[in-house]
């Protein structure tokens, strides 16, 4: 096939008129223009989505009884879950808007939208579309990755929370999700007994899998990976200190870290009690006599617990 050089009017410089040059160039503006399309109605629907959702918390009574409504297990990270799931849920049709705008914008010639524009627009045009694409992508991985890992934090923290339910009743009663200066702590039981303190560790269970407590660290076997648990001690002394503002004494709060799915190998520190979701009753062997409380002090925990987390 004979190529000549002829003016061309669109680009405004000469260009050799062959087949393969005008497909390219037909293919780069068949897809500028609908992806321009199907990405500026896809942001619309997003905005309009999460406009509606921010609307729809706002507008959405509390509940009635919400004075006398406690947390209850994994409270925290079932709001999470929610709240991302709906995050999710956006954006994968925001992810089907695009793609049936795109087919449709395709079929209609919405390239005639950049039937005029040069070469070098269209290039940098096409190359934003890409890098909005991909980190359209990126966001969505991440959004589904933290949605997997709420989902762990949330099952593990109702498997300890059920099971404390069951066994609490004999010694003490069950608070979820207290908040202290130095962070969360996920179960509290106030008897007279003593205080405990019980904080998840939430990792994906494996077969044979082992876990034991060494010092400040929590050695998961397999793989091999260790975690520390230096912020559990933190939040656990910020409760003892609590504790003392209001009593004017000191209140040992015993700690305990539940893992479960998990099988407990040893434990090599004396400060916290290492157990999983199916031996979590032996914390009601684990009390002396030092650490009981009257009813008194019993009663003044509780209502401040029963503040802390709406009980």
């Amino acid at each position: 096939m004979t190529c000549v050089t002829v003016p061309d009017r669109a680009y405004g410089y000469p260009v050799k008129q062959g087949k393969k040059r005008v497909e390219f160039e037909m293919d780069i503006e068949s897809f500028s223009g609908a992806a321009t399309v199907a990405a500026t109605c896809t942001i619309v629907f997003v905005l309009v989505a999460k406009s509606w959702q921010l609307i729809a918390r706002r507008m959405s009574p509390n509940p009635p009884f919400s004075d006398t409504i406690a947390r209850e297990a994994a409270q925290r990270f079932r709001d999470e879950f929610e709240r991302l799931g709906n995050k999710q849920s956006v954006y994968l049709g925001a992810c089907l808007v695009f793609v049936l705008l795109f087919v449709a914008a395709h079929e209609l010639q919405a390239e005639r939208l950049y039937a005029r524009f040069p070469a070098w627009q269209l290039n940098i045009l096409t190359a934003a579309l890409v890098a909005g694409a991909v980190l359209a992508v990126v966001k969505i991985g991440l959004t589904i990755a933290s949605l997997h890992h709420v989902k762990l934090l949330r099952d593990a923290n109702l498997a300890i929370g059920h099971q404390l339910q069951r066994t609490s009743s004999e010694f003490g009663r069950v608070y979820h999700d207290v908040e202290t200066n130095a962070g969360m702590v996920d179960h509290v039981i106030v008897g007279k007994t003593g205080v405990y303190a019980i904080s998840v560790a939430a990792r994906r269970p494996v077969r044979d899998g082992q876990v034991t407590l060494d010092k400040n660290e929590l050695c998961f076997d397999p793989p091999g990976h260790s975690e520390s648990i230096v912020a559990i001690g933190k939040c656990v002394a910020a409760l003892e200190r609590e504790f003392r503002r209001l009593l004017d004494h000191r209140v040992r709060v015993r700690s305990v870290i539940a893992v479960p799915g998990w099988e407990v190998a040893e434990q090599s520190c004396g400060e916290h009690l290492l157990v999983n979701e199916r031996n979590l009753q032996m914390l009601q062997g684990w009390k002396d006599q030092s650490d009981y409380l009257i009813n008194e002090d019993v009663e003044a925990l509780q209502a401040l617990l029963a503040q802390l987390t709406g009980a």
